[in-house]
């Protein structure tokens, strides 16, 4: 059994560290990113990694920079660093610490979608499927070798969340294929083709402005790509609305983007670009929790009209 200093801050990661355990292999060290203010109250909340290593009883250490600050890593003395997540590159004084390197687990199928929002643009991109890729880790960013590619499909039904979930399954699945050719240095690697490398930066506030002049298939796209985190929104008037779930609905219309074009129980219908037409099923205006649209119509939404527009500010 490998010694093996895990890397990983988010949830996606935990399923990972789990499975190394699991398999009987001794985790020396977890690195994660360091506690964060979160939610209202600003208050200091550790990462989901650290949550996780600490009811493990594994010991954990959380640099601000990796590159500045390994010496933990070096004398936990790794066979194999695993990272997944993590959110850090990692400096080659680190990378050339285990004998058998350094692999990462990557929600995309690489070369596409290299960087920290993989799985949200894949699907804001209307990609049909998506999946995780084990690669050796360089110090360009998810440029290594690949070691292991598995795909799964994105549906209409799935958003972020939902693929999310999926795809931490799935890499915790090939960690444990993975672990015993390491072990053994029985592994084939396959470099990427870098002319076909595509890149999904951290998502940036601005994206998360719904635009209606895109076709409706777009919007759709964008809304779930966005859900449930970090969530796109439209104007009502002066506020926020924020757009949580959709479907893209039959029939055209001339009425210009942003316009509600029906009134249903359950569904607000708004016009998009290319006379498409979208409906939105749940939302949540300013200040409330989010709710279906037939809801939001009995309460913030029940002066809302045809003609009326969303997007105006």
């Amino acid at each position: 059994m490998m010694n093996i200093v895990f890397m990983g801050t988010p949830d996606f990661a935990v399923p990972v560290l789990q499975t190394i355990i699991d398999e009987g292999h001794t985790v020396s060290l977890v690195v994660t990113q360091p506690d964060r203010p979160k939610g209202r109250k600003r208050e200091l909340t550790p990462p989901p990694v650290k949550v996780a290593a600490l009811e493990l009883g594994l010991p954990v250490f959380q640099p601000e920079k990796i590159r500045h600050d390994y010496q933990a890593v070096q004398e936990a003395a790794p066979d194999l660093i695993v990272t997944a997540a993590f959110g850090q590159l990692l400096p080659t004084e680190v990378l050339e610490i285990p004998a058998k390197g350094c692999i990462n687990v990557h929600a995309s199928l690489l070369p596409k979608y290299r960087g920290g929002a993989p799985i949200h643009q894949s699907i804001i991109d209307g990609e049909a499927e998506t999946g995780v890729t084990i690669m050796y880790m360089v110090e360009k960013l998810d440029a290594g070798d690949m070691l292991l590619k598995r795909a799964i499909p994105i549906t209409d039904e799935d958003n972020t969340g939902t693929m999310h979930d999926k795809l931490s399954k799935l890499g915790a699945q090939m960690i444990k294929e993975m672990l015993p050719k390491m072990e053994a240095s029985v592994v084939e690697a396959e470099k990427q083709d870098e002319a076909a490398a595509t890149f999904a930066p951290n998502i940036k506030k601005e994206q998360e402005v719904i635009d209606w002049t895109q076709d409706a298939r777009s919007v759709f796209n964008h809304i779930r790509g966005l859900a449930p985190w970090p969530v796109a929104y439209t104007t009502l008037g002066e506020t926020r609305l924020k757009l949580w779930s959709s479907v893209v609905a039959e029939g055209t219309t001339t009425e210009a983007p942003g316009t509600i074009v029906k009134l249903e129980s359950d569904l607000l219908h708004v016009a998009c670009g290319d006379e498409t037409v979208l409906a939105l099923k749940e939302v949540q205006p300013a200040g409330k929790k989010p709710m279906n649209v037939e809801t939001f119509l009995r309460g913030a939404g029940a002066k809302l009209a045809l003609g009326d527009k969303l997007g105006d500010l």
